[in-house]
């Protein structure tokens, strides 16, 4: 690839194709950056969805988690990934003097006496200090003339052939070193039969394979079984033949050529028909015929300014340093690709798997929460309507439950008042009923009340309740079904079936409270034996006529018209003679409340105007009855006449709490069914109340969907981005346009 050839997306290469694994490096480890941000954002993404949503799987949390360790040691790795160069050979075949050339500076001891007995591995590391690691026990040694003695033969402390020493040097002394290039220099492979181990250990991570042959001879079996062995654990490792010490051949110029050609064969043949790692042009481009001590030495020279000494070179020398820098430049464009393909072709693949994974992730839990999003709306409109609908019932219903509570109550308060004033009438029934022993003397008479009071209560308040008990108990819980039908029809089926014990089967006792003892409290009877014909009775008995006179006339005038006695003349006839006979009666009451000289009196008047015989006749008949009353003025005709008293006497204490106890019994009514209404809406409201706490659930879970479909939106975004990136990566610098 020269430095005027464009790559696939047209982007002009640097002068040195070593700059392109450092632009590929920096651009991979931009876009791994990105990949960590995202798959840490994704990772927590996933675990809150995980604690809280069926949105994502667990296994789904798992590869997340797994994917982020997996980023977080991509990019360590591509932190430390840097271009390797593993030189091979024979013992004393200039692999040291081949990476001085190349470092342009004699960092390795080289030349006669001078073998080395372990890996040396030269990398550059910033600052101005050189200094050694030994990777045992990573003791840190400034780099002085002295300890790299014992990497050589002839020390006194040999290491083993398969430790690894860290060279670090300066990268601002080397130009090489500044680009990411590590070169390794191996004992040689002829001094060790564990070739494996040393395969397994250093050339597995290699891009280049360098084997320095001796162009003095021929390819040995030895070197050939090495690469054997390498080519069998890797796939086309990219090998290189430097044919050194070719400026031996200057000496007889006249077979160089032919000599030239039978290495180039038997090289060729090696790397394509043994190896297999080539085609014939490629292992073409991969043979060099070089004087690694003439590179170093002109190098040097240049690099101080000074001209290159001629005179120690050999003839032919320009072209010896011609063909060592196209092997650079070879070398340079071979393990630029090499390296960007092997050390970044695996991360942007798993880069690509990562960003997939992710982005189906999120494309799913986005389709999911659209999904689940759907579900939910659709129930949250149905609680919502279901919601709105029992608030429109709640008003309609009430409305004509209060109306159906009203009408009941008033049909109790007539049911009651006309039963309670038919029992009034039939109260002389109740009282006659009374069956108890009756004594006149007062404290008898006093307990004989006590028990009649009760007797009637109780009897009242029977009958009460055989006429219109049942009759309102059965309306009363008709009505209560009605409600229950009406509003649980509101509750839904589950909460229903809960309510069965809110409302259990209330057989309801309607309490009529007729508190006769305290209504009839001032009730005084009168027992005492009074003459029907006595002259106090009958003076009382007609002054009451008198007192009643208003009475009596409407109770004339309310007489028919066709009634001959009702005519004028005879009415104001009648009212004279009654006038004239209450005078008379008055007066003689007067007299007779007077004094015995006046009854003697009245008896003398009545005597001489009626006759002594029938003055006397009619004196002994109204002695016989009042013999015949007295006799008969029993213990049973005071208590008839006491029950008598009684009845009339509550039957008007009766009458006056008709209403009261009608309105109290339709209170209760009232009551009870408010009671029924009232626990039917407070299963409504709580039934409303469930809805809400549903509603607003509903809108807290939709609210979470929309925020993870909007985050798993972005996440994708963000994938998809850094897939783009990925590609355009892929595109730039692993597919170029050819290859070496």
């Amino acid at each position: 690839m020269s430095a005027g050839r464009k790559l696939a997306n047209g982007r002009q290469s640097p002068t040195s194709p070593l700059k392109i694994f450092g632009q590929a490096k920096k651009k991979i480890n931009d876009i791994f950056i990105e990949i960590a941000t995202y798959i840490n954002e994704g990772n927590e993404f996933v675990k809150s969805l995980s604690q809280e949503s069926s949105l994502i799987k667990p296994d789904q949390c798992e590869q997340f988690s797994k994917y982020k360790d997996k980023v977080q040691g991509i990019r360590e790795i591509l932190k430390r990934d840097r271009m390797k160069v593993a030189f091979f050979g024979r013992t004393s075949n200039g692999k040291s003097s081949v990476i001085n050339a190349m470092l342009r500076n004699k960092i390795l001891p080289s030349g006669i006496g001078h073998t080395t007995n372990c890996f040396l591995q030269v990398e550059g590391v910033e600052g101005q200090e050189a200094y050694l690691i030994n990777e045992q026990d990573q003791q840190k040694l400034d780099l002085q003339a002295g300890p790299l003695k014992i990497f050589f033969g002839g020390g006194d402390d040999e290491l083993n052939n398969d430790t690894l020493i860290r060279i670090c040097w300066p990268k601002d002394q080397c130009t090489l070193l500044r680009d990411d290039v590590v070169l390794v220099d191996s004992p040689g492979i002829d001094v060790s039969p564990d070739l494996d181990s040393w395969i397994d250990k250093f050339c597995l991570d290699a891009d280049v394979f360098v084997l320095v042959a001796n162009a003095e001879s021929t390819l040995m079996q030895t070197e050939k079984n090495f690469f054997h062995r390498v080519s069998e654990r890797l796939s086309k490792p990219n090998i290189f033949i430097l044919n050194n010490r070719w400026d031996a051949s200057a000496s007889e110029l006249e077979m160089m050529q032919e000599v030239k050609q039978q290495h180039l064969e038997r090289n060729v043949e090696f790397l394509v028909d043994e190896l297999k790692v080539a085609t014939h042009h490629e292992a073409e481009n991969r043979v060099f015929f070089v004087s690694a001590r003439e590179a170093l030495a002109s190098r040097i020279n240049q690099d101080r300014g000074t001209p290159t000494p001629t005179n120690q070179m050999l003839e032919g020398f320009q072209g010896r340093l011609f063909e060592f820098a196209s092997f650079e430049r070879k070398f340079e464009e071979c393990i630029s690709q090499s390296a960007v393909e092997t050390k970044f072709a695996l991360h942007a693949d798993n880069g690509k798997e990562i960003t997939r994974y992710m982005y189906k992730t999120m494309e799913n839990i986005c389709l999911s929460a659209v999904d689940s999003r759907s579900v939910l709306k659709e129930e949250y409109d149905s609680r919502l309507n279901h919601l709105m609908y029992t608030d429109q019932q709640m008003v309609q219903l009430t409305a004509i439950i209060r109306d159906k509570i009203k009408r009941m109550t008033e049909e109790v308060e007539v049911k009651v008042s006309t039963a309670l004033s038919e029992e009034i009438r039939r109260l002389s029934t109740l009282v006659d009923e009374f069956d108890e022993i009756f004594n006149s003397d007062p404290i008898s008479l006093h307990d004989y009340k006590k028990k009649l009071h009760s007797h009637v209560e109780a009897g009242l308040s029977t009958n009460l309740q055989s006429r219109c008990s049942e009759a309102l108990r059965s309306a009363v819980d008709q009505t209560s079904n009605d409600m229950a039908e009406q509003l649980l029809v509101l509750i839904p089926d589950d909460s229903r079936r809960k309510t069965i014990g809110v409302f259990p089967s209330r057989n309801f006792e309607m309490a009529y409270r007729l508190d006769c003892r305290n209504l009839c409290a001032e009730f005084c009877e009168d027992i005492d034996f009074r003459f029907s014909l006595g002259m106090s009775t009958l003076v009382k008995r007609f002054a009451g006529i008198r007192y009643a006179k208003p009475k009596l006339i409407t109770r004339t005038l309310a007489y028919p018209a066709d009634d001959v006695t009702n005519s004028p003349q005879n009415r104001g006839m009648q009212s004279d003679d009654n006038e004239l006979m209450v005078s008379l009666l008055s007066a003689f009451s007067s007299l007779y409340s007077g004094t015995t000289i006046g009854v003697l009196a009245i008896a003398a008047l009545l005597g001489k105007a009626a006759g002594w015989r029938v003055i006397g006749l009619c004196g002994g008949i109204y002695g016989l009855l009042y013999l015949y009353e007295r006799i008969t003025w029993t213990n049973s005709a005071k208590e008839k006449a006491f029950k008598r008293q009684y009845v009339d006497y509550a039957s008007g204490k009766l009458r006056l709490i008709v209403d009261l106890t009608s309105a109290n019994c339709s209170h209760q009514v009232q009551q009870e069914l408010n009671s029924t209404f009232g626990r039917l809406c407070q299963q409504v409201e709580m039934t409303k109340n469930d809805l809400e706490d549903e509603l607003k659930n509903l809108e807290v879970e939709i609210t979470k969907l929309d925020e993870a479909s909007k985050q798993a939106i972005c996440l994708k975004n963000k994938t998809q981005f850094v897939d783009t990136e990925l590609s355009n990566f892929m595109l730039q610098y692993l597919k170029p346009l050819c290859k070496l």
